[in-house]
């Protein structure tokens, strides 16, 4: 999504309050050697297939909800998600257009080891902007979304499908969803109290976290990436994330530099971002961080950001690359590997 707002601390209060144990402390251990942080070998992450995951979503033209383009991306990421011998369950709702159209709505949501009792959420949307309310020209038209939406679906694809094809497996369950409806919000921010509570924002999230796709469903802690493929990305240390979960932030954070990509994971606290990972904290008491592009000073993301040059042209591997490979080795550690 993606607008800096300031996210109430009464909601974030109640959160705490009822908050498992599971991320009580946050990690002193702010730098650790490679051997002290990479425990377990996970398999390499093809940057160059992420890409052209991008690419493909890209090709369908916007995704935006209630077109043909938006319908033929959702098949094929359950097409993807089927293909890596995941469970997939497809939740459908109702929303509303950054237009005041109603619309429906497609929550993917592709299950790694189903039976597993210890899971976590990783998390992207999947729908891209209906207008280009960022742009100086030809506002009122759809962006590509290469970035915004498509690069954080093709990571998460793609390390669906680097487990499927590793011997060795995480030994924990792991959901990997798509939201729909993410980015059809106001612009500025306006009130919009006829949609949701988000301004319009984060439908998708917002259903799923009100209706999980599995009755009382709960995980571990998730982890949200959005806006995770740019040229010269930098992923600051989300306020909401530090604040829900610490642990899970640095130690992300800490293999991203274990593995040389301290230059993207950048240790420093960043702003407050309202994202998918809101309504889930809120909602379903998981505590979820963001991996997002947040730049220091008065531009809050990424240059493209709502505007037509979100294209191929924003998109690099590198960054791919280093969102992808600390997220499989997070993972892949979690709990060791069968």
């Amino acid at each position: 999504m993606k607008s800096s707002i300031k996210i109430s601390a009464l909601l974030f209060g109640a959160f705490l309050l009822t908050q498992c144990k599971n991320t009580t402390k946050e990690s002193s251990e702010t730098t650790q050697s490679k051997h002290e942080v990479i425990t377990v070998k996970a398999p390499a992450f093809d940057a160059a297939a992420a890409y052209s995951k991008v690419k493909t979503q890209v090709d369908f033209g916007p995704r935006v909800p209630n077109t043909s383009s938006h319908s033929a991306c959702g098949d094929w990421i359950v097409n993807q998600l089927k293909e890596s011998g995941l469970e997939v369950t497809e939740q459908n709702f109702e929303g509303v257009s950054v237009k005041f159209k109603s619309v429906p709505g497609r929550n993917i949501i592709g299950s790694y080891n189903a039976s597993a009792s210890k899971r976590i959420v990783l998390a992207a949307h999947w729908d891209s902007r209906e207008i280009a309310d960022q742009d100086d020209e030809r506002t009122e038209e759809p962006i590509p979304g290469a970035n915004d939406g498509g690069s954080g679906v093709a990571v998460l694809l793609q390390m669906a499908e680097e487990i499927s094809k590793s011997e060795t497996k995480p030994n924990i369950g792991i959901d990997f969803i798509f939201f729909d409806l993410e980015d059809g919000g106001d612009p500025a921010n306006g009130p919009s109290s006829s949609r949701n509570d988000y301004g319009g924002y984060l439908m998708g999230s917002e259903h799923w976290a009100k209706n999980p796709h599995k009755e009382g469903y709960s995980a571990f802690y998730g982890v949200l990436v959005d806006m995770v493929g740019a040229k010269g990305a930098t992923f600051m240390k989300d306020k909401a994330s530090m604040q829900v979960a610490p642990s899970v932030v640095n130690k992300i954070w800490n293999i991203a530099s274990a593995k040389g990509y301290s230059g993207y994971f950048i240790s420093q606290n960043g702003g407050d971002i309202l994202d998918d990972h809101i309504p889930v904290i809120i909602h379903r008491k998981i505590p979820m961080i963001d991996i997002i592009d947040q730049k220091m000073g008065d531009q809050t993301f990424f240059d493209h950001w709502h505007t037509h040059d979100d294209n191929m042209e924003a998109i690099d591997e590198n960054t791919l690359k280093a969102v992808g490979e600390t997220l499989l080795q997070t993972v892949y550690q979690e709990n060791g590997v069968i």
